[in-house]
């Protein structure tokens, strides 16, 4: 621990700067460069603090891809859209290209994930959110889907919809939410791993129709 009472832990292949501060709670933020910091109280362990972040690295590495992806993200005119860059339309914002796109395609993803699992929303959403590729509310069982999803390989949507409509099946992430998932969709790790990078980075990582992880 340097002698400000800082000192660095690692969330997968993250480093996240962690500090002692005055604060009552730990507070986890991303700077606008990608960098992770972490305040924690005085009394704050170690091993609390690297419990607390392993507990939130799927938010942290979706916020530092992100952050990333805007600060490097080139002045090209070129988005990109289902795994490949293309020219962005005059007149239109990605988002809103995005969202037209998800827009068509999703139907027909969601009627082939509801036939391989034999359960059926009750409506679906889109949404431009910012920490949750989609959620799912069981008791109503409706579903929001993040309209970045378009920017990312089909295989991204796909994995996406399918953990959805398992959480109809079975709310919690728990060891029977799993195998649900693992069999209807054996492709979820390759799909997570592309949904950590930022969405430029996943479509260069593509080769010959693959994905390479």
């Amino acid at each position: 621990m340097a002698a400000n009472g800082t000192y660095t832990l690692r969330a997968g292949d993250i480093a996240v700067e962690v500090e002692h501060k005055r604060v009552r709670r730990i507070n986890l933020r991303v700077r606008a460069d990608g960098s992770a910091h972490l305040s924690v109280p005085w009394h704050c362990s170690l091993a609390e603090a690297q419990r607390f972040l392993d507990e939130h690295s799927t938010w942290l590495h979706a916020h530092v891809a992100r952050r990333t992806e805007r600060a490097a993200e080139p002045d090209d005119g070129l988005v990109p859209l289902w795994g490949r860059l293309v020219p962005l339309p005059a007149g239109t914002t990605p988002e809103e290209l995005w969202r037209a796109e998800l827009a068509a395609r999703l139907p027909e993803v969601a009627a082939r994930m509801e036939a391989a699992l034999g359960v059926r929303a009750a409506g679906w959403q889109l949404r431009v959110m910012k920490t949750r590729w989609g959620s799912c509310t069981p008791r109503t069982g409706r579903i929001r889907v993040n309209a970045r999803l378009a920017a990312y390989p089909p295989t991204c949507l796909d994995y996406v919809v399918t953990h959805e409509l398992c959480h109809l099946l079975e709310p919690s992430h728990n060891a029977r939410f799993h195998e649900l998932l693992a069999r209807a969709f054996p492709e979820e790790a390759a799909a997570r791993a592309l949904l950590r990078r930022p969405a430029r980075e996943a479509c260069e990582r593509q080769e010959g129709g693959a994905v390479t992880a």
